[in-house]
């Protein structure tokens, strides 16, 4: 009984990960339709982020939660306005400038942190489920992607800049002739999207540490989970997230962490080619 309630944990835990790194992804892919081939890189800057602002007295969940979300929104309001914005409805040249811009950023902090792997050490200690011991901080990954996910759903089902975002995302002739500004829209989008982005990686920081090219690990599995989901944002991304995260951590607990992965890749192989318009083409069509 306690190894069941630890793979429990353990399955929560790489679902709610799971569900972390892919929902900036989903926001910015799922209603913008940009291909945001830097994504993992935005992953790797809220790391890095956090990191910083500890290493210079900041309090560590003010790091996490405040100062990487907001430096890498930033971040993302930036790139959207210099370079995403003139490639809206041109998907292969979207691919082709974010691609240069993950090596761009790759380079970059490499030369600034070297190529070397920082972190921060987890807090909150570890808890005792009978014989077996597991890391607390498990669980506030999984609060913390619990509230991300309820926020979000909030935000685009309850509140005007939801409905904004949603109407400017379906038909943006018809929002900026009823007085909305598409431009202005898109780049908080995106800049939400990236924000989300800079916390996930700021709070698997001190599971995973950080180091310039860790954005390669996320962006695969990032895209598998979008992809699989499919069209609806919330209710995809959380049902690709429980499937594939079950997955990877039952075949890990199983065998070894290689056969987890493996494992993840091959059943997004066969969810794609079961449900090409991924899960919510065929379930929850109405969801979120």
């Amino acid at each position: 009984m306690d190894l069941v309630a630890l793979l429990a944990i353990q399955v929560l835990y790489a679902v709610a990960s799971l569900a972390l790194i892919s929902v900036g992804l989903a926001i910015i892919f799922g209603m913008m339709r940009v291909i945001n081939l830097a994504h993992g890189e935005f992953l790797m800057l809220g790391g890095y982020a956090a990191i910083v602002a500890t290493s210079h007295g900041v309090n560590l969940w003010i790091a996490m939660l405040v100062v990487a979300p907001i430096v890498v929104g930033l971040i993302g309001v930036v790139v959207e306005r210099a370079i995403i914005r003139f490639l809206y409805g041109r998907m292969i040249d979207t691919m082709l400038a974010t691609w240069g811009l993950s090596l761009f950023l790759v380079g970059l902090t490499t030369a600034i942190f070297g190529n070397t792997t920082v972190g921060i050490s987890a807090p909150l200690g570890s808890f005792e489920i009978g014989t077996y011991r597991t890391s607390t901080y498990t669980l506030f990954v999984i609060a913390v992607a619990i509230v991300v996910l309820a926020a979000i759903f909030a935000t685009l089902r309850w509140t005007r800049l939801g409905l904004i975002a949603r109407g400017t995302m379906q038909n943006a002739d018809m929002a900026a002739a009823l007085g909305v500004n598409p431009p202005r829209v898109y780049a908080v989008t995106f800049g939400i999207g990236a924000a989300l982005t800079g916390l996930a990686g700021a709070v698997l920081a001190p599971v995973s540490g950080v180091f310039p090219t860790i954005g390669v690990a996320y962006v695969a599995k990032s895209f598998i989970t979008v992809i699989g989901g499919g069209a609806a944002i919330l209710s995809g991304t959380v049902s690709a997230s429980a499937l594939f995260g079950a997955i990877n951590q039952i075949a890990t607990f199983v065998t070894t962490p290689v056969f987890g992965e493996v494992a993840l890749l091959a059943a997004a192989i066969v969810l794609i080619r079961l449900l090409p318009q991924g899960i919510t083409g065929r379930f929850f069509r109405r969801g979120l």
